[in-house]
């Protein structure tokens, strides 16, 4: 009876509901080794930003975005040809290979300088593909309720994993070299593999209600381009572009300011991936909490528009904050603060989004959006935050110009909220019509 009641008081908690625990805990498992295998090599990367020149790395960013621009064709037209169930293993399976080839790379200590920028550009295409591709996993299996409700759940397996990855790395980047940690990383990618065949089965046998395969594991066919001709061709898809493109454009401006003043700060290589790990581990610990108990609950309190608006605005008075007081304190609150709202709130929100779109828009609409399109604005970002400083403003003057960014950000979010609310309820009578029997043959 205990067990009875413990098991009612947890699907309560996660606002379960019958047959959908083995998805949630499949969901849960996959993020979780996904991310901690990033945050394995983020501050790993973001030390060899900084080893590159800190006055390079809107180059970085630029050729991130021209990597992007290569990749993002190819996975359209894996997903042409390739069923899920192995559509998804070979893109991870790729991505392993890499890193394993980036470990002997820097382990053979051979044109470190170019070794350090490759790397930097690889993870910042691979963090997004492979998050990308994830959830789009994540709402090909779920519908709009179950979305709604379990999504901040399952990100919590994503900040479970984030909070365990930078904590490794604060440990051993003080006892090994960093490079040394890429064989970790490739080996915790590699258990998402049976975490995807585990949700592929349940897929199949769910009886919750929800979402059934009905063919989703079929290619999808098509063109390389049509998921970029469905975006222009679409308002409520371009409103997402913009949500991504300004979110992006002010992370990028407050990522370039934590570069200067934690290079500044700190001149030991140890110290300053040290200080980036320990970053992740205080926005993780602090996330993951929220995401189990709190993200459901908001955006049904709240409604998506209000929820998607939440962190737009406070990220308006942190830059307001930091251009009053621009300190090395002020600096890592702020970030925290904004990570755990976007990993909280704003992430699982925006891919609430995808859920009322069509199959092809979910992976290869979905990829181009959040890879050419987030990337192009780091790029696009990292030029204005470069152009800005030579025009003479420092910390103060560009977080002066980034609160204003911020409250434009806010609305787009509100304004996509509400059609993706909208959009949901007429499905729901679409279906609850051609259900209903026709009165005629009555």
């Amino acid at each position: 009876m205990a067990d009875d009641d413990r098991g009612s008081a947890l699907r309560r908690a996660l606002l379960l509901r019958p047959g959908e625990l083995p998805g949630l805990v499949g969901a849960f498992l996959y993020y979780f080794c996904l991310l901690c295998s990033y945050y394995i090599l983020r501050p790993v990367r973001d030390e060899m930003g900084v080893r590159g020149g800190v006055e390079n790395m809107q180059w970085l960013f630029t050729a991130t975005f021209v990597a992007m621009l290569l990749a993002v064709p190819l996975f359209a037209a894996l997903a042409a040809r390739f069923h899920r169930r192995a559509l998804i293993p070979t893109v991870y399976g790729i991505f392993i290979a890499c890193i394993l080839g980036f470990w002997l790379w820097l382990r053979a200590d051979y044109a470190m300088a170019w070794g350090a920028r490759a790397f930097f550009v690889w993870l910042s295409v691979f963090n997004l593909f492979v998050v990308s591709v994830f959830w789009s996993f994540m709402v090909d299996l779920f519908d709009e309720a179950q979305a709604a409700r379990l999504f901040g759940a399952i990100a919590a397996g994503g900040s479970a994993g984030a909070i365990l990855g930078p904590g490794l790395t604060a440990v051993l980047a003080q006892r090994l070299d960093p490079h040394a940690l890429l064989p970790l990383a490739a080996l915790v990618l590699a258990l998402t593999l049976p975490c995807m065949a585990a949700l592929n089965r349940w897929s199949h046998r769910r009886a919750d209600g929800g979402r059934r395969p009905d063919g989703n594991e079929r290619p999808l066919g098509g063109t390389v381009l049509e998921g970029v001709q469905a975006v222009i061709g679409s308002r409520y898809l371009l409103g997402i572009c913009a949500f991504i493109w300004l979110y992006t454009t002010l992370a990028t401006f407050l990522y370039f300011t934590q570069a200067t003043i934690v290079e500044r700060a700190f001149t030991d290589t140890g110290d300053r991936t040290s200080v980036f790990a320990i970053m992740d581990f205080a926005t993780n610990a602090l996330t993951v909490g929220l995401q189990l108990f709190v993200t459901g609950r908001l955006v049904k309190r709240l409604g998506l528009g209000r929820a998607l608006a939440l962190v737009p605005l406070i990220v308006a008075g942190g830059f307001l904050v930091l251009a009053a007081l621009p300190a090395l304190l002020v600096l890592v609150a702020f970030q925290v603060l904004r990570r755990a709202g976007n990993y909280a709130v704003a992430r699982p929100g925006r891919e609430m989004l995808f859920t009322v779109v069509p199959r092809m828009q979910k992976y290869k609409s979905k990829n181009f959006i959040d890879t050419v399109i987030y990337r192009g604005g780091d790029a696009i970002a990292g030029w204005v935050y470069t152009g800005l400083g030579a025009l003479g403003l420092g910390v103060t003057g560009i977080s002066l110009v980034a609160a204003p960014i911020a409250l434009i950000w806010a609305a787009i979010g509100y304004r996509l909220g509400v059609s993706q609310s909208d959009e949901a309820r007429r499905q729901r009578e679409e279906v609850s019509n051609a259900s209903a029997p026709n009165s005629a043959g009555i």
